[in-house]
This record gives C-alpha cells, sequence and structure tokens, in this order.
C-alpha cells in the first residue's frame, strides 16, 4: 500500500457573492499561468472551475461579489474567519457593484419593478463592499479585474510582499499608448482623469470617453473634473449618468454624483423661483 503524501502547497479558495462572475473568470483567463499557478497553490474551493472542494482553513480567499443579503453578511464572516489572507476583487466586491445603484432609490423600489412578488426576498437596503464587513487584506479594483494584476497580487502574496499595482489614472496609460486625449481634443466627458489604470486605456484607444470601470483612482479629484466638463457643456444629469455605472457607491464617484444632483436640482428650483417671481 503506498503511502500517502500530504500536500503542503498553499491552499486557495476562490468566494461569489452578488456578482456576474466575470471576475472569476479572469482567474481562468490566465489560461497557461494557470497551469503554473496550479503547480504553487492548492486550490481547495472554486465552484466556477470545480465541484470538488476541500474544508478550510485556507491560505488565501479571493472574494468576488457584494453584500446584498442578510446570509451573505453571515457567509462573509465565516470566508475571514477561515482565510488568513483575503482579497476582494472586482468592483462588486471593491465598491458595491453596479447592483449599488439601489443604494440611491428608495429601499425595495428597484425589486418592486423588476419582481412579481418581492415580498419573497430577504434583501438589505444597500449593496456594501466586502470591506464594509469584514478585514480586507487587499482591494483589486475593476469590472471586470486584470488579469495580470490579478497573477501579481497571487505571486506577491505567496512570496510575502506588496503587490505592485497602479494607483494612478488612465490618463497616464494614454500617454503611453500614445493616444490623444478626448476631453482635450473633442471635448468628449471622460472620466479618465479620475479613473484607476489597469484596463490600458481600452475605451479611448477606440474613440470612447473612459467611463470608469476601475474606480476611483489613488488621487481622484472629481469635483475639479466635474467643474471642467459642466463648463465644457456636460449637464448635471449627464454628470450623474456618467458616474453612476459599475462602481457608483465608491466615495469619490458617490460624492461628486450626489453633488451633480443637488446642484441640478437647485437650478431647477432657482428657475422655477425666477419665472414664477417673473410671472407675479
Amino acid at each position: 500500500m503506498s503511502a500517502v503524501v500530504n500536500d503542503t502547497r498553499p491552499t486557495l479558495a476562490v468566494w461569489k457573492f452578488a456578482s456576474c462572475d466575470g471576475c472569476q473568470l479572469s482567474l481562468l483567463d490566465c489560461e497557461s499561468e494557470l497551469l503554473a499557478l496550479a503547480g504553487k497553490v492548492n486550490i481547495a474551493h472554486f465552484t466556477e472551475m470545480s465541484r470538488a472542494t476541500i474544508d478550510g482553513p485556507y491560505d488565501i480567499s479571493l472574494v468576488e461579489g457584494s453584500i446584498t443579503t442578510p446570509d451573505d453578511v453571515e457567509r462573509i464572516q465565516q470566508v475571514r474567519a477561515n482565510s488568513r489572507v483575503l482579497i476582494s476583487i472586482g468592483a462588486c466586491a471593491t465598491s458595491g457593484g453596479i447592483q449599488a445603484l439601489r443604494n440611491f432609490a428608495r429601499a425595495g423600489s428597484f425589486a418592486n419593478i423588476v419582481y412579481a412578488n418581492p415580498q419573497y426576498l430577504s434583501t438589505l437596503d444597500d449593496s456594501t463592499p466586502i470591506a464594509a464587513h469584514v478585514r480586507v487584506d487587499f482591494e483589486l479594483h475593476g469590472c471586470p479585474i486584470d488579469r495580470g494584476q490579478l497573477l501579481e497580487v497571487l505571486v506577491a502574496t505567496l512570496v510575502g510582499r506588496r503587490p505592485v499595482i497602479a494607483g494612478h489614472s488612465v490618463c497616464q496609460e494614454c500617454k503611453a499608448r500614445s493616444t490623444v486625449c478626448l476631453l482635450v481634443r473633442r471635448s468628449v466627458p471622460c472620466l479618465g482623469p479620475v479613473t484607476r489604470a489597469g484596463c490600458g486605456a481600452l475605451c479611448p484607444s477606440i474613440d470612447r470617453g473612459c467611463f470608469g470601470c476601475f474606480g476611483p483612482s489613488d488621487s481622484a479629484n472629481t469635483t475639479s473634473l466635474a467643474d471642467r466638463l459642466r463648463a465644457l457643456g456636460t449637464s448635471d444629469v449627464a454628470l450623474f449618468r456618467l458616474l453612476q455605472t459599475f462602481n457608483a457607491a465608491a466615495p469619490a464617484f458617490r460624492d461628486e454624483a450626489v453633488r451633480a444632483t443637488t446642484t441640478s436640482v437647485t437650478i431647477e428650483q432657482s428657475e422655477g423661483g425666477t419665472k414664477g417671481e417673473g410671472g407675479s
């Protein structure tokens, strides 16, 4: 009878909460790199890849998705308790995702529109990031995340160093690939100046303004950009919609979106008051 050989590789678990699975798929998209990674770690729990699972605790947990239900709150606490290192991946896990649009509406209003019997749902009023509930060791942004950045985070974690992930804006990526600035050249509304790099300036490279899929950069000055966009003719409604996408609840985007709606309402009230006074 052959002897049982213990697997001494670090264990990796991948967890899904409220999300589309796109960031998990980024790990599978690593293809040839995934084979090398599998030689260094024991993938113990990854239901997107296999039904086979190994009980924790785990050395590294990758968490995709936002917290949207009471059950989610309990489950993420269990994941944290069973993980030596917890890394949240993607816009849903780091800022609440596009589903955080419901944070700006009355509780349950979206559910009443979408579902025939919303009374059977058990959800929280807001969609919140993982860090709002448990300690997170590193956040990897993007919708979806970049596979190169994911590999950097995993390798850095395995060797015990801080991941080297850019915190500057998409503008620097545009400069690196010699993409002419759409905001300067054509006054195209673009979030590139306040959005974290990582996509390779994909949208500006095809003549489309950035819409912030990697979330706010480390030094994002959304107020300054919003003022510039207004000066170029962008309405507050258009500005609000530009900021309210994949990272709607990220503080830098959220606060400026709220400011845009407040400004719009103030202007409308002012114009309404002026007209009323003129007609009296």
